[in-house]
C-alpha cells in the first residue's frame, strides 16, 4: 500500500497527514497523526485544585483563557458553590474576548492567505505577509481585532497570556470603571472590522465552490452547549446533539455526566484521543464541535446582527445542518460578530462593576467537572481530588479531540478528490492542510509538545519503499 506523509503547517502545534493508496492507485484512506506525547493529565496529579486554573492555562499560549475558565468551573464543582452573578458575568466577558482573539487569529493570520491568495499560490507569498501586500487594510484589521480580544483579557486578568485570574469560587478581582471604559472605547472599531470581514467572506464564497464541496462535506452529528431556551451559549447551559438534518438527537444533557454519552477511543497511530457519541458506537458516533456545530445546534444568538448573519448562513441549507467543514471559517466570523454584541450588552450592565466576585468555601466534593465552549469547541475538565483538595486524577477532552474523527474523514475526502497518480503538487498539499486548518486545531491543547516534525513529504510504495520525496517549497 502506497503512502504519502504530509506535514501540516499553519496550525497551533505539529501534526502529520498520511494518505494511503490501494493497489489500484486510488486513495484507500487518510490519517491525521498527532505526533506529540500527552503530558498534562499526568503531571497535574499531586497538585491542588487551587493551582489547576493557572497550571492548565499553560497548556497553550493561544487559548489559555479556555483552560483557565474551564478549570475554575471544575473547581467550583469541587467547592460545591454557586459563584456570584458578577463573577459569572466577568468570566463570560473574558471568554468572549478569548473567542474574538482566537477566531481573529485563525481567520486573518492562518487561513486568509489561502482564501485570498489562492490554494495554488506560491508558498513564498501565501502567508500573512503576502496578505499584507495584497490588502494592507485587511491585514491591519486582523491585527487590531485580535488585539481587541486580547485587551479584554488583559484588562480583566492583568496580562494577555496566561492570566491567573479565574479561581475556584469566582475571580480574583473585579472590573474597574476605567477598565470597562477602555474596552468600550475600542468596541466600535472591532464591530466595523468584524462586519467588513464577514461581508468579504460572503462576497467571495463563489470563488471557493469546489473547496466547499470537498473540504469535509459529509453528514455527521454536531454537539455544543445551548442555553435553556435553545439559544447560542458559550459558558453554561446543557449539551445538545443534532444530526445532518438538524434534527435534535439528544437534548438537555447534563455536561457533568458526559461519560454517559461520550466515549473516548484510541488508535496506535495518534496520541490524540478519538471521542465518539456512545449510543452510535465507534467510529459511527463521529460528531463535530466548534463554531460550525454551535451554529447548527442553536436556535438563535439573540442579538440583531448575528441573528441576521445566521439566517444568511442557514439559507442555502434549507433548514438542514450546514455540513461543509469549509464553512467553519464562515461560522467563526459570525461568532466574532455575536461575541462583540454580547460584550456590548455586558459592558452596559451595572452589575459588571460589582466587587462581589468570589464565593469562599473548602473541599465539599471529591470530583468536579467543568465544561464550557472554547473557541474551537466544547471543552471538558474533570478532576478527582482527596479530602485536602490534592488532585488524584485528571481527564481532559479538548475541542480538537472531539473533531478528530471528522478531521480524518476530511483529509480522506480531499485526497480522494485532488490526488492524481504520484504527483505531489503544492496545491494538493495545501488543500490537505487547509482541510485541517478549517477546524483550527490546537494540538498543544490536546497533547504536550515534545519536539518538532520535519517539513517534508515522502511517497512510499506498497512495501514501504520510498518512491519520492519533496521538501516544502522545492
Amino acid at each position: 500500500m502506497r503512502q504519502y506523509r504530509i506535514p501540516v503547517t499553519r496550525i497551533e502545534g505539529h501534526g502529520l497527514i498520511t494518505v494511503h493508496l490501494g493497489e489500484d492507485g486510488r486513495v484507500r484512506e487518510a490519517r491525521f497523526h498527532v505526533t506529540e506525547a500527552r503530558g498534562f493529565e499526568r503531571f497535574c496529579v499531586g497538585r491542588t485544585v487551587w493551582e489547576m486554573p493557572a497550571l492548565t492555562a499553560r497548556i497553550c499560549g493561544i487559548c489559555p483563557v479556555s483552560h483557565l475558565l474551564c478549570s475554575a468551573k471544575a473547581g467550583d464543582a469541587i467547592l460545591a458553590v454557586k459563584i456570584p452573578r458578577p463573577a459569572e458575568k466577568l468570566r463570560r466577558l473574558m471568554n468572549l474576548g478569548q473567542i474574538v482573539q482566537s477566531h481573529a487569529l485563525s481567520f486573518f493570520h492562518l487561513s486568509s492567505p489561502d482564501l485570498l491568495l489562492g490554494w495554488d499560490a506560491d508558498p513564498k507569498v501565501r502567508n500573512v505577509f503576502g496578505v499584507a501586500a495584497f490588502d494592507r487594510k485587511l491585514a491591519l484589521d486582523g491585527i487590531r481585532l485580535r488585539a481587541f480580544g486580547q485587551e479584554i483579557i488583559e484588562v480583566l486578568g492583568g496580562k494577555r497570556v496566561h492570566p491567573a485570574w479565574a479561581v475556584p469560587g469566582g475571580v480574583n478581582h473585579p472590573l474597574t470603571e476605567e477598565g470597562r471604559d477602555r474596552i468600550s472605547a475600542k468596541l466600535p472599531e472591532a464591530m466595523r472590522i468584524a462586519q467588513d470581514a464577514l461581508a468579504l467572506y460572503e462576497e467571495k464564497m463563489g470563488d471557493w465552490t469546489e473547496e466547499i464541496e470537498h473540504f469535509g462535506k459529509f453528514p455527521s452529528l454536531f454537539m455544543s452547549l445551548v442555553a435553556p431556551d435553545g439559544s447560542w451559549e458559550h459558558y453554561a447551559g446543557h449539551i445538545r446533539f443534532v444530526d445532518a438534518e438538524r434534527r435534535v438527537v439528544q437534548d438537555e444533557l447534563d455536561p457533568s455526566r458526559y461519560r454517559e454519552y461520550i466515549g473516548e477511543a484510541v488508535e496506535t497511530w495518534s496520541y490524540l484521543k478519538f471521542p465518539y457519541y456512545k449510543p452510535y458506537g465507534y467510529p459511527e458516533g463521529m460528531y463535530r464541535v466548534g463554531p460550525l456545530a454551535r451554529l447548527n445546534c442553536c436556535e438563535r444568538f439573540g442579538t440583531t446582527l448575528a441573528d441576521e448573519a445566521l439566517r444568511r448562513f442557514r439559507a442555502a441549507a434549507q433548514g438542514k445542518a450546514v455540513t461543509a467543514s469549509f464553512h467553519y471559517h464562515y461560522a467563526r466570523l459570525i461568532e466574532i460578530l455575536a461575541a462583540l454584541e454580547k460584550i456590548q450588552e455586558l459592558l452596559a450592565d451595572p452589575e459588571i462593576l460589582s466587587p462581589r466576585v468570589r464565593a469562599e468555601a473548602g473541599i465539599n466534593e471529591l470530583e468536579g467537572v467543568g465544561v464550557h465552549e472554547a473557541p474551537r469547541g466544547t471543552l471538558f475538565h474533570h478532576y478527582w481530588v482527596d479530602e485536602t483538595g490534592v488532585i488524584q486524577r485528571v481527564n481532559l477532552i479538548v475541542s480538537t479531540g472531539h473533531n478528530n474523527l471528522a478531521m480524518n474523514r476530511t483529509v480522506a475526502q480531499i485526497a480522494a478528490h485532488w490526488l492524481r497518480g504520484r504527483e505531489i503538487t503544492e496545491g494538493l498539499l495545501n488543500r490537505l492542510e487547509g482541510g485541517i486548518r478549517a477546524y483550527d486545531p490546537c494540538l498543544s491543547c490536546s497533547v504536550h509538545a515534545a519536539g518538532e516534525m520535519p517539513l517534508k513529504v515522502v511517497l512510499l510504495g506498497p512495501d514501504g519503499e520510498t518512491l519520492a520525496e519533496r521538501m516544502r517549497g522545492a
